[in-house]
């Protein structure tokens, strides 16, 4: 399920330039991509319990319903599918205003903002390959639940989180405070 991705190791990323001077005006557009990420990061925690529990056949479709029906995410998108679905859908939507709207502008700044804008840009390539590579394993799983099945879907589900909590959490140190501070956000 995982051959073929272009998986980036995170030690090559780019140094983060350092900003002086931040005031905490200029620290809020960074906290406030913070606030986005924790609601991505709480959405994957949801999703890999879900995913062990279903497994280990300790929890039903009813309960999956009722414990999902109170995540933000699901009442704010409830008419755009799955959760799965949903999850990848707004990672995707968050990714594209990022490459589309802040990354140009990030990249504008200083040549040590523009390697950064376009290792993010790269690791968003990577996110989005492994979102479609969990539809997919989700997918064969509901079309045939075997163990092999929840194997391949465990196996991409663990390589998207451990990519993405990575990214979300380097993203925060590399251009948060530079959203504030060069008014990008």
């Amino acid at each position: 399920m995982l051959l073929n991705i272009a998986f980036l190791d995170d030690a090559t990323r780019p140094p983060i330039p350092k900003l002086e001077g931040l005031t905490q005006a200029q620290r809020a557009s960074g906290e406030h991509l913070r606030m986005i990420h924790d609601h991505l990061r709480d959405n994957m925690t949801t999703l890999g319990k879900l995913i062990d529990r279903a497994n280990a056949g300790t929890v039903t479709s009813a309960e999956i319903a009722s414990e999902t029906d109170d995540l933000a995410m699901v009442a704010n998108y409830r008419r755009f599918g799955n959760l799965c679905g949903q999850h990848c859908d707004v990672v995707n939507t968050h990714h594209s205003i990022e490459d589309a709207h802040l990354f140009p502008v990030l990249a504008l700044q200083s040549p040590g903002f523009k390697a950064i804008a376009d290792r993010l840009t790269a690791e968003h390539v990577v996110v989005h390959e492994l979102l479609v590579r969990l539809v997919e394993a989700l997918n064969a799983l509901a079309a045939e639940p075997s163990p092999s099945r929840f194997d391949d879907t465990k196996q991409v589900y663990h390589a998207l989180e451990r990519v993405l909590l990575s990214h979300l959490g380097w993203e925060e140190d590399a251009m948060g405070d530079a959203l504030g501070y060069f008014g990008i956000f």
